[in-house]
């Protein structure tokens, strides 16, 4: 593979991504790709659960069937396309034909898992690899940018109908990872596609990343529109320059002038301060985070709590504060992770959601997926179906010096090439 070819195929799907739709994202990448030696090039994209690969065929949507020899569908577990997905690393599999190569490449928009790009080629190098690395990273950056304006695309990433409230929920949160060499960041919510009152918010803002998670009254689009409005007022306030101290009054204020005392929210809000590790954090009404140290133990950080946001109750909000440790793990969740029964009367319950977290802690899995097979393992006790929403939301702190970008991979679940 010479680097001319590669730099041509880089350079024509640069041209032509100012002007394509997301149907059209899986001819284009194949004919550039082609060019420069790969074969078998096939785009998949995960499902909203990250359950299952989705083939993206530029036409149709019926996942049955296969596509000239190719499954339209993977299952996440248990296959090589899923281990790739899952691990962040490229994988290979074993091919008939003599002196061919197939791969799977995990796409990703920055740290956020899209699924898996498939190519064949003719030899295994360093340089073969780099280029398959170069090749995905483009690939991920054009379905961002096509699948952000493409109905096809949110078509194919659903397995079943979604409700109005949790069509709102995925079009407020933030991406369901980052990191940064300071953080890694990751969510997850169920029921994916009935989820409604739950919430969560992160960004970054100098040193500081703030972290919420909110819980609104009840489980219908009304408590959509009042953890929509809460996120809302959240970023607002903080734009505007509030102090931790005051954010859950300005929150409050903004609810009580949309929905007087009817509709309430509780909530965690917290600031971490990357320099130090010194975690600041107020409680409204929610249940304490849990901080996971060396994989050992877990504890709850106390926090007096201040009323709901919107129930106008008065009472006073105190910032509490943690010092943290390189490498500890904070988690916020809302009450559907831990109190929510299944039909048997049993529930997940703290103790199990805790002993969950402190187990995977060293399991050298990127952090959302730690998160991905906590939910599989909440739903399977529940049989598939949450009769209440369930939200975690997970900030690792990297320690005081920035990490480089290739230590903060594996946290990532960002492929290198080896060497």
């Amino acid at each position: 593979m010479r680097d001319g070819d590669v730099r041509r195929m880089l350079a024509g799907l640069l041209d032509d991504s100012h002007v394509l739709s997301f149907e059209q994202l899986p001819e284009v990448v194949a004919r550039h790709a082609a060019a420069a030696g790969f074969t078998d090039v096939l785009i998949y994209l995960g499902d909203l659960q990250r359950d299952v690969l989705r083939l993206a065929t530029g036409h149709g949507l019926d996942a049955a069937g296969e596509t000239e020899g190719h499954q339209r569908q993977l299952l996440v577990e248990g296959t090589v396309a899923g281990r790739a997905y899952q691990y962040g690393s490229i994988t290979g599999a074993a091919d008939s034909t003599e002196g061919a190569h197939k791969w799977w490449i995990p796409l990703l928009d920055g740290t956020e898992r899209l699924g898996v790009l498939h190519l064949g080629t003719t030899t295994d190098d360093e340089d073969v690899r780099q280029a398959m690395l170069s090749l995905a990273s483009l690939v991920a950056m054009m379905v961002v940018s096509t699948g952000d304006t493409s109905d096809s695309y949110a078509r194919l990433a659903r397995i079943r109908p979604m409700n109005v409230a949790a069509e709102m929920q995925w079009q407020l949160m933030a991406p369901r990872t980052y990191v940064d060499g300071r953080v890694a960041i990751a969510a997850v919510m169920e029921p994916a596609y009935e989820v409604s009152g739950d919430a969560y918010d992160y960004a970054t803002a100098g040193d500081v990343v703030h972290l919420s998670l909110f819980d609104a009254m009840g489980h219908d689009t009304a408590a959509g529109l009042t953890a929509n409005l809460a996120v809302g007022a959240c970023r607002n306030r903080r734009r505007q320059g509030t102090g931790l101290a005051d954010l859950g009054d300005a929150i409050e204020q903004v609810l009580l002038e949309q929905f007087k005392t009817e509709r309430w929210v509780t909530g965690v809000l917290a600031d971490l301060d990357t320099r130090t590790g010194m975690l600041s954090w107020t409680n409204r009404g929610h249940l304490p985070p849990v901080v996971i140290r060396a994989g050992r133990w877990t504890t709850l950080l106390d926090c007096p709590p201040a009323h709901p946001m919107g129930s106008d109750f008065g009472l006073p909000t105190v910032v509490c504060r943690e010092q943290l440790q390189p490498g500890d793990r904070l988690v916020l969740y809302s009450d559907g992770i831990v109190e929510a029964r299944n039909t048997r009367g049993e529930e997940f319950g703290e103790t199990a959601f805790r002993d969950f977290l402190a187990r995977h802690h060293f399991d050298a899995l990127p952090v959302a997926e730690t998160l991905r097979r906590l939910m599989r393992s909440l739903l399977a006790l529940h049989d598939g179906k949450l009769q209440d929403d369930a939200t975690i939301l997970l900030c690792e702190w990297l320690g005081p010096t920035t990490r480089s970008t290739a230590a903060a991979a594996p946290i990532a679940g960002v492929p290198r090439p080896a060497g």
